[in-house]
């Protein structure tokens, strides 16, 4: 899979898992797994809940997503 396979969506976060990882409630009300990408991870970028992410999911596993930016 390359980098232009990946589906970009918006989202919100309703909660925060241990170990960088966060339930993100797209527009759509789908619910999907998270972890914080690299930028944010190596930067220290802080998340809580109720802030507007852009996530990253690959075609295969739509359960799962890699956030990429917070808005």
């Amino acid at each position: 899979m390359s980098k232009q396979d990946a589906l970009e969506f918006v989202g919100v976060i309703i909660e925060a898992l241990p170990n960088q990882t966060f339930k993100v409630q797209l527009e759509n009300n789908h619910i999907v797994n998270c972890y914080t990408g690299g930028k944010m991870r190596k930067h220290k970028i802080r998340l809580v809940a109720g802030d507007k992410v852009t996530i990253e999911m690959t075609p295969y596993d739509l359960d799962k997503g890699r956030i990429m930016f917070r808005l």
